[in-house]
């Protein structure tokens, strides 16, 4: 993905969004802008954006029923930022399929950052991972074509589920922690708490459906892929 992609700002704080779209122009990025969730919505169906960096307390819809509507509909990767800082919004907003979340106030070149590590997490593979296919049980990961099935079921994983599944799918039977899975989710330099990570877990499990046995928690440590 590269730099001049395209970012949807929703945020009904017009200097806040003025904030984001001077950090992100200046690393590159092309930059739209929406006041509430209705709005949002609308420029999504116009021209779907590469990422949404969406506040979760706006007029009309709010950024968790807008979240909610792009997962009904896509893999969208979305980042919530917001003024408050409660872990129930926090692991709420990662339950409703966030890929990322930012407390305000931040800095210019923090959101920066979370927005070019999202848009990686994305990127199609290079040819080292060029026809990379994961398999274990019914779960197959296809790397090169972001595609996950369950037998016949294909799955709709966020771009941070995936990268999780891949990681526990790349060592079966090692327990990883939740650090390492952060950092080979997320890539190096994220602090993401436990709970975050257990809630990405949780929602990965949800989907997996009958195949959910095969990640295992190792209490106390972290989690591994059943051999």
């Amino acid at each position: 993905m590269t730099a001049s992609a395209h970012i949807l700002v929703v945020d009904d704080d017009p200097h806040i969004r003025e904030v984001m779209r001077f950090a992100l122009t200046k690393a590159g990025y092309r930059v739209s802008e929406a006041a509430d969730g209705s709005a949002a919505y609308a420029l999504i169906q116009a021209e779907p954006p590469a990422l949404v960096v969406l506040d979760i307390v706006m007029p009309e819809d709010d950024g968790l029923a807008l979240c909610r509507k792009i997962r009904a509909e896509s893999r969208l990767p979305i980042i919530f930022v917001s003024s408050r800082d409660e872990e129930l919004d926090r692991v709420l907003g990662l339950e409703l399929g966030a890929d990322d979340y930012l407390t305000k106030p931040f800095s210019p070149r923090e959101l920066a950052a979370r927005v070019a590590a999202v848009l990686r997490r994305t990127e199609p593979r290079t040819a080292s991972g060029e026809g990379e296919v994961l398999v274990r049980g019914p779960v197959r990961l296809d790397v090169t074509r972001h595609r996950c099935q369950v037998g016949d079921r294909e799955l709709g994983l966020t771009v941070t589920e995936f990268e999780l599944l891949r990681a526990l799918l790349s060592a079966p039977g090692r327990v990883l922690s939740r650090a390492q899975l952060v950092e080979l989710a997320y890539g190096p330099g994220h602090f993401i708490s436990d709970r975050t990570v257990d809630s990405h877990v949780r929602r990965l499990r949800a989907k997996l459906g009958e195949a959910a046995t095969l990640v295992e928690t190792v209490y106390g440590v972290g989690y591994r892929l059943s051999e």
